[in-house]
């Protein structure tokens, strides 16, 4: 049956049952909770420069080295801890990436400290709402958009880094900021439902 299915024309897809399963589950479903959305937006840094299904095929290990992604573990992270990480041949190991993981689950801390929850910092971007869009070809979906721009410069503010438009937008496209599956792609009416 699944591969009667209309999926979005993602280079590497077809016929890979992660990428296919996190495409038909996960990608574009409108995420709230903000523990999830900084998961995703640490897993997002480290696929810069890197395709996105190498992030995914080691999510698992990232989120065992990472504690689950519990910012309030990863932010007490110290060298021992960077050691580890620069070690376990499970993730990516890049010391700029996991300095700014780490330095990324205690801006977290901090901003829920003084009142601003990531999620709502987030969504305040789309009035709370997933954008809908309507790309019938994979070539009209856009790298980023004048919103990722914003949302950048909104995290950098903050102090995150790994968080360039481009970064950004593929977070939004992932945790349902923005609809972005085809209008052909069997997930598209589903993923709007989710926000209607």
């Amino acid at each position: 049956m699944s591969s009667e299915l209309i999926r979005c024309g993602w280079r590497g897809m077809a016929g890979d049952p992660l990428y296919e399963a996190y495409h038909d589950t996960d990608w574009g479903v409108p995420e709230y909770d903000a523990r999830a959305l900084w998961e995703k937006l640490v897993l997002d840094g480290f696929q810069a420069g890197l395709s996105w299904i190498t992030i995914l095929r080691k999510r698992e290990a990232f989120r065992e080295a990472f504690a689950g992604f519990d910012p309030e573990i990863v932010a007490r992270f110290g060298e021992a801890d960077r050691a580890r990480l620069m070690a376990d041949a499970g993730i990516v190991r890049s010391n700029a990436k996991i300095d700014a993981a780490i330095a990324s689950a205690r801006i977290y801390l901090d901003m829920r400290e003084r009142g601003q929850d990531l999620s709502s910092f987030l969504w305040a971007f789309t009035d709370g709402k997933p954008i809908q869009n309507q790309w019938s070809e994979f070539g009209q979906v856009p790298a980023q958009t004048p919103l990722a721009v914003e949302v950048s410069k909104a995290l950098k503010a903050q102090g995150y880094k790994f968080v360039g438009p481009v970064i950004v937008y593929a977070f939004m496209q992932a945790v349902g900021m923005v609809n972005d599956h085809l209008t052909c792609c069997f997930r598209h009416d589903e993923v709007a439902a989710m926000s209607a």
